[in-house]
């Protein structure tokens, strides 16, 4: 009964009844003659306000089942409250009895109820454990009550008709210490204001109170309504009554489901604490009877045995749940151990951050958990959550600050191991849910990951938007290849001096028939995550080849830049694939440009080799968006490059200025020392263009010059004078 609804007003006649029953408690208290009645009246308000609620609650679907038994229990309840009050009032003595019948049936009748729900949900080997776990916390409950209050009593009257009830006293207040277990072995007990404490705190009440009943029972069923033990009761009935009303009001959980992780570790050992309670109340009985030095031998023999069975599966459990949280291969913690750590921190309402750092390249032997963990403070974890990605959560009054910072010095840190990562940073908002900042987290590390270089993203909300729209967008990539959706533009690379058109690139245009054209932007990263782009890519080479071969066949020698994607760089084939196409199409290898971004080396036994083969064979090869990668300039060297490709955000800092041309002027210098072939990228000025060629870089392409065009429009781009035509722009 933890469900919420719409809040809304408990009724007036309700609260005044609850409350006339408390009131009624202190005048029971003033006047000790007036309240066997006082008790019989309160009970039998309360039984029946709380089976009014629990076949409320059921009807409104929250655990039906459970509700509906619960509100036969306390049907019984009001059953036996009535006939209680009916003795009190004069009675025949068989109705103390009925009353006794009625309440040990609706007590174990309830602690059925509770325990159904979450027995029914388990199978197999599961549900015996959790059912072997609940008996084994409840037992102590009955061995206390059989021990001070069930035991006397039957010494005192001895054997006769009402063994026959009372006997089932044990079995009622058992189902009943099974429900509370049930409820903390499930962890569903996070709050003391939540409609399922109240309803543990009723129940454990409820045992209480049996046991103060039987305790007296040698004195005579008069102690029934005695003022400690009828109030004890009361409260009891009383939180029994108000987790339902709670619920049905619309006063639901203090602690968010979705924010619950399971139970605390601590859970894990009541069996253990039951088993030592259990031994130690047995001792206990026999220290206080005459048979403790007839069977002090065995018995002592007895108890040394159990505690030393304990400890060692205490030491076992222990040892399990700490290999449980810890990644065996790097002795970090693993996912399940950081989303207990947040949950903590979640049910704590504190503030945190969580970094997921995905490892894109680092060199063999790289203790990766040696360097997150030389990056953040001692106080702060860190956890793997894959093969190659990691968790930090930090903890601290300026969390984002802090995460920031830890995100810099992690970058810094696996570059100066050579190698690249990316990281999403979420900083929790109140209340939300500690798998969701975990997901935050991963989803910003996604978008870190579209950037092509290494950086961190801090979450936004939006981000979560565009997720469903990936989700989307890879639905719909299914089959598109095959549905003829895609085409190939061409975008003309100009001789700066000239104006003619020297080489064209290849581009990808989607048009969906629901979606209407799709951005590159959009489509891309998803064919990447997805694994569509490699046929994809595969598609747009053979295209591209297929179509520079023709234009060759027509007099118009031009050079095509294909741009290959990170994940295709991965695949070990690829050297084969591209040398196979230019086969297949008899396109000349210097007739192609293979295009790749200076992040996308990953693995420099797989990316590096395939790109110095193909360059081996006479394909050329082209570094795209220079300047914006992390680390470019040291990789620069490494490389088998042949063409630096200028990004427009460079170009489209130009303006006459030093401080305008400063980084383009840089790119074009370390080119010249290395006797590479510039492209400036995104020119839309003339301005630029000239700018460009002052500076020393020959070659370029943007809308100043031409849009991508489909393939029949380029002979004729090819054959005009410069300056080109703004009409094809």
């Amino acid at each position: 009964m933890t469900q919420t609804i719409g809040r809304r007003a408990v009724p007036p006649a309700v609260l005044a009844l609850l409350g006339a029953v408390v009131a009624a408690q202190a005048v029971g208290w003033a006047h000790p003659a007036w309240y066997p009645m006082i008790l019989g009246a309160s009970l039998v308000v309360l039984d029946a306000v709380g089976a009014f609620y629990l076949l409320k609650v059921a009807r409104l679907g929250f655990n039906t089942l459970s509700c509906r038994l619960g509100a036969i229990a306390r049907g019984l309840g009001v059953g036996n409250a009535a006939a209680f009050l009916a003795w009190v009032l004069g009675g025949p003595g068989w109705l103390w009895w009925v009353a006794t019948a009625a309440h040990v049936s609706g007590m174990a009748l309830l602690g059925l109820a509770t325990v159904l729900g979450p027995v029914l949900r388990l199978s197999g080997p599961h549900r015996q454990a959790f059912v072997a776990e609940m008996v084994a916390i409840a037992a102590p409950a009955v061995m206390a009550i059989w021990s001070f209050g069930l035991q006397p009593a039957f010494r005192a009257s001895g054997p006769g008709q009402p063994w026959i009830i009372l006997v089932g006293l044990p079995i009622a207040d058992l189902m009943l210490a099974m429900a509370a277990a049930a409820m903390l072995l499930r962890g569903v007990v996070s709050h003391w204001r939540d409609p399922i404490s109240v309803l543990l705190g009723g129940m454990v009440l409820a045992v209480l109170a049996d046991t103060d009943w039987v305790t007296g029972l040698p004195a005579g069923v008069a102690h029934s309504v005695g003022l400690f033990g009828g109030t004890l009761g009361v409260a009891a009935h009383l939180l029994l009554t108000a987790s339902p009303l709670m619920v049905a009001s619309g006063i639901g959980s203090v602690t968010n489901r979705a924010r619950r992780a399971g139970p605390p570790p601590w859970v894990g050992y009541l069996p253990l604490a039951s088993l030592l309670a259990g031994v130690t109340l047995l001792l206990v009985v026999i220290v206080t009877t005459a048979g403790f030095l007839r069977w002090s031998g065995l018995v002592v023999a007895t108890a040394v045995m159990l505690v030393a069975v304990t400890f060692r599966q205490w030491l076992t459990l222990r040892a399990s749940q700490a290999q449980a949280s810890r990644d065996t291969e790097t002795g970090l913690a693993n996912r399940a151990a950081l989303k207990d750590a947040l949950a903590g921190l979640v049910r704590g309402r504190e503030t945190f951050a969580v970094l997921a750092v995905a490892i894109d390249r680092i060199p063999p032997g790289t203790a990766v958990a040696d360097v997150l963990r030389s990056c953040v403070r001692a106080d702060d974890l860190v956890a793997r959550l894959s093969d190659s990605t990691y968790g930090v959560l930090i903890t601290d009054a300026a969390v984002a600050g802090e995460a920031t910072v830890a995100a810099q010095r992690i970058l810094a840190a696996i570059e100066d191991d050579s190698g690249s990562c990316h990281i999403g940073v979420a900083v929790a908002r109140i209340d939300e849910p500690a798998k969701t900042v975990l997901r935050n987290a991963e989803i910003a590390m996604n978008h870190a990951r579209r950037s092509g270089t290494p950086t961190f993203v801090v979450h936004e909300p939006s981000m979560n938007d565009r997720r469903a729209a990936d989700a989307a967008l890879s639905e719909a990539l299914e089959g598109a290849l095959q549905r003829r959706e895609f085409t190939v533009l061409y975008q003309p690379i100009v001789d700066l001096t000239t104006r003619r058109v020297v080489a064209v690139e290849a581009l990808l245009r989607w048009h969906h028939t629901s979606l209407g054209d799709v951005p590159p932007g959009a489509f891309i990263p998803v064919a990447e995550r997805s694994g569509e782009i490699i046929a994809i890519g595969q598609w747009v080479l053979e295209q591209a080849c297929t179509q520079a071969a023709r234009w060759r066949a027509d007099g118009i020698d031009l050079t095509v830049t294909v741009n290959v994607s990170p994940r295709q760089l991965q695949e070990p084939h690829l050297a084969r694939d591209v040398l196979g196409v230019l086969a297949y199409t008899g396109l000349p290898a210097q007739n192609l440009i293979v295009e790749v971004t200076e992040s996308a080396m990953v693995n420099e036994a797989i990316e590096i080799a395939a790109l110095r083969r193909i360059r081996a064979e006479g394909v050329r090869i082209a570094i795209d968006d220079f300047g914006t990668g992390y680390s470019s300039l040291q990789y620069l060297t490494q490389l088998p490059v042949d063409v630096l490709k200028i990004d427009r955000s460079f170009v489209a800092q130009l303006n006459g200025t030093a401080e305008g041309s400063a980084i383009a002027e840089a790119v074009i210098r370390l080119a010249q020392v290395l006797r590479l072939t510039t492209v400036a990228e995104g020119i839309e000025e003339e301005e630029q263009a000239a700018e460009l060629l002052q500076l020393g870089s020959h070659r370029g392409q943007g809308f100043l010059f031409a849009r991508p065009v489909p393939a029949d429009q380029i002979p004729a781009l090819a054959e005009a004078s410069a300056p080109l035509p703004l009409m094809v722009r």
